[in-house]
């Protein structure tokens, strides 16, 4: 049975969605191709009729997943920080933050892969930009240093085994935010 242009499309969207939500969830080496193509309802052979290799995927992957990442931001920087930094987000890694979820995961990728995080943090600090200096806080250096520590304090807060301290740590950082 011959598969129309939509199904193609729809297909694609499967396969990212999926990807993205494997590696931020397992990290790039702990995901295979047969592993994301299980995930969306497809078989193995399948996957290069939509992708030039895995190190495509895993860039393409992170282009969607930072796109998905736009639902997170806030009516207020406050809100937006209180989010960023609460118990839920830390226990949802899955749909949470592509950059704590893969930042300790990028670097030894693929050229292709690491340009795609680089751009993907170059947007998000730019976004950030615009809502700081909505709060007052107008330069990009400040809004660098704001993002490293929300994501420093979220990955922090996800590394620790004791709730409380999780808690403490997102705490201390929502106060100094």
């Amino acid at each position: 049975m011959k598969v129309t242009r939509d199904q193609v499309a729809r297909n694609r969207q499967n396969i990212l969605a999926s990807a993205a939500r494997l590696f931020r969830n397992r990290g790039f080496g702990a995901v295979s191709l047969a592993d994301v193509m299980k995930d969306a309802g497809l078989t193995h052979g399948a996957f290069y009729g939509h992708f030039q290799s895995r190190e495509d995927l895993m860039a393409q992957a992170i282009f969607h997943s930072a796109g998905q990442q736009k639902e997170y931001i806030a009516e207020s920087i406050a809100d937006n920080f209180r989010k960023y930094l609460s118990i839920a987000h830390v226990e949802n890694r899955t749909d949470g933050c592509l950059f704590a979820a893969l930042a300790g995961d990028t670097s030894p990728q693929s050229a292709e892969t690491r340009h795609e995080m680089t751009d993907r943090l170059r947007y998000t600090i730019d976004q950030l930009v615009g809502l700081t200096a909505v709060a007052g806080l107008p330069t990009r250096s400040t809004a660098i240093a704001t993002f490293s520590t929300l994501v420093g304090a979220l990955v922090l807060a996800r590394l620790v085994d004791d709730p409380e301290f999780a808690e403490e740590i997102l705490s201390a950082n929502r106060e100094t935010l």
